[in-house]
C-alpha cells in the first residue's frame, strides 16, 4: 500500500498552536496525530511541512478559464490547462463553468470536460456549472445577449443527456417564462438551481426558493440591487437559511463592507468563495476574447468596452487573503473555500482534514502563497 506521512504542519482548527502530522493511504487520510507521534509512524514517503499551514484543498464552483485558456475554447487542452492552473493556486477541485452560447458550443464544451474528468493533470474536475443561457437580458452583465433565451426543458434534457452525472449546477433567471418549471425539474434531478443575471423581485425570488432554487451565483452582481422598497434577490436569499451564496472577493466586485455583510448574514457555512475567473487569470493585463466579447484587463480588472465587469482574474488563494483582509477570520474564510462548497455539492469526502476524507491538501505560508498542492494523495504542484 502507498502511504505518505505529512509532518510538521499547523492546523487552523486548533485553538492552541501545535504541530500536527497525518497519514495518507491510497489517496485518503487515514489518521491525524500530534507531530511528536510522526517519528514512530511508518510510511513509504515522508513530507516535512516546515511548520507551515495545512488546509483542505480549496474548491472553486465557478471558474471559466485561466492562463490564456477558456473552458469554451472547444479543446481538451483548455480544460487540462485550467486544471493545472487551479492546482498552482491551492484549488484541488472545480466545476468547469460555461457562458451563454449556442447549444452546439455548449455540448462540445461538455464533451471535452467529460474527456478530461478522471484524467486531470492538476485539480480534479468534479462537475459542470452551466451559467446561462437562461438569463435576463436586463441583468446580462458580460453574458452575450445574442445567446440568451428562455428556459427550455427539452434543451436542458439534451444537456443532461450529454453531461450525465457531471452536471452539478445551473444558473438561471427564475422570473423568465418557464423559470420555475426549470427549477423544479433541476431539483428533481438533484442539480443545484442557482439564481443570477436576474431581475427577479423579492417576491419572485422567494417563489423560486420555494420551488427548489438553493443557491445564488456571484451574490449582488448581475441581479436587481437592494432598495428599501424593492429588496430583490439578495434580501430574499438572506432570509432563507437553507440558501447559500457565492462571493467574488477580489476588491472589485464587492466592497469589503459588503463582504462582511454577506458573512454576517449567511455565515461561513452558507457563503462560498469563488473566482469566476476568465482566461486572464495568471496572465496579467491585456486583451482577451471571452463569451464572444473583447475583454480588456487593466490593473487586473476585466471589463468590456462599455465598462461592464467581465468576470475576474482573482485566484482562490488571493480570494482567501482578501476575505481575511475584509475582516473575516481566517478559519472561517478557509471553511468558505473548502468545506462549504463541498457540503453544497454533497461531497462529504472533500473540503476537510479528517480520517476517511480524500487527501486533497494545500500547504501555504502566512502570506497565503501556495507551497504545494496534493490531490487524492498525489503531489500535483510543488513550488520549489
Amino acid at each position: 500500500m502507498d502511504t505518505i506521512l505529512i509532518r510538521n504542519v499547523r492546523f487552523l482548527s486548533d485553538a492552541e498552536p501545535k504541530l500536527r502530522c497525518l497519514l495518507i493511504r491510497n489517496g485518503q487520510i487515514e489518521s491525524v496525530h500530534n507531530d511528536e507521534e510522526s517519528f514512530v509512524i511508518k510510511a513509504d514517503t515522508v513530507i516535512d511541512g516546515d511548520g507551515q499551514i495545512l488546509i483542505p484543498g480549496m474548491i472553486d464552483v465557478h471558474i471559466h478559464g485561466a492562463e490564456g485558456f477558456d473552458m469554451m475554447d472547444g479543446t481538451i487542452q483548455s480544460v487540462e490547462a485550467v486544471s493545472r492552473a487551479c492546482a498552482r493556486t491551492g484549488c484541488t477541485s472545480f466545476l468547469a463553468t460555461s457562458v451563454s452560447s449556442t447549444l452546439d458550443d455548449l455540448l462540445k464544451m461538455i464533451k471535452n470536460v467529460k474527456e478530461v474528468a478522471g484524467k486531470e493533470p492538476g485539480a480534479q474536475l468534479i462537475g459542470l456549472h452551466i451559467e446561462g443561457p437562461y438569463l435576463n437580458v436586463k441583468r446580462k452583465g458580460m453574458q452575450n445577449e445574442r445567446y440568451l433565451r428562455h428556459p427550455d426543458l427539452d434543451e436542458m434534457k439534451s444537456i443532461i443527456e450529454t453531461s450525465g452525472s457531471l452536471l452539478k449546477m445551473v444558473t438561471l433567471a427564475p422570473e423568465l417564462p418557464g423559470g420555475l418549471e426549470m427549477i423544479r425539474f433541476l431539483k428533481e434531478k438533484g442539480i443545484i438551481a442557482a439564481i443570477a443575471h436576474s431581475d427577479a423581485t423579492y417576491e419572485e425570488a422567494k417563489l423560486a426558493f420555494q420551488s427548489g432554487a438553493s443557491h445564488v451565483t456571484h451574490c449582488f452582481n448581475g441581479m436587481r440591487p437592494i432598495h428599501h422598497r424593492d429588496p430583490g434577490v439578495v434580501i430574499a436569499a438572506f432570509e432563507e437559511s437553507s440558501v447559500s451564496v457565492q462571493a467574488i472577493v477580489d476588491d472589485v466586485h464587492l466592497h469589503p463592507a459588503i463582504v462582511r455583510l454577506i458573512y454576517r448574514e449567511k455565515g461561513p457555512d452558507k457563503m462560498v468563495l469563488i473566482t469566476d475567473a476568465l482566461q486572464a487569470m495568471g496572465m496579467g493585463d491585456g486583451t482577451y476574447l471571452f463569451g464572444g466579447h473583447e475583454v480588456k484587463v487593466s490593473h487586473g480588472v476585466a471589463k468590456l468596452s462599455d465598462g461592464t465587469l467581465a468576470s475576474s482574474t482573482v485566484t482562490m488563494n488571493e480570494a482567501l487573503e482578501k476575505a481575511v483582509k475584509s475582516g473575516i477570520p481566517l478559519k472561517d474564510a478557509v471553511i468558505m473555500a473548502t468545506q462549504t462548497p463541498a457540503d453544497i455539492l454533497g461531497m462529504s469526502n472533500k473540503g476537510r482534514i479528517e480520517p476517511g476524507a480524500d487527501a486533497d491538501l494545500v500547504l501555504m505560508n502566512d502570506q497565503f502563497e501556495v507551497l504545494w498542492t496534493i490531490v487524492n494523495g498525489k503531489i500535483v504542484y510543488n513550488r520549489t
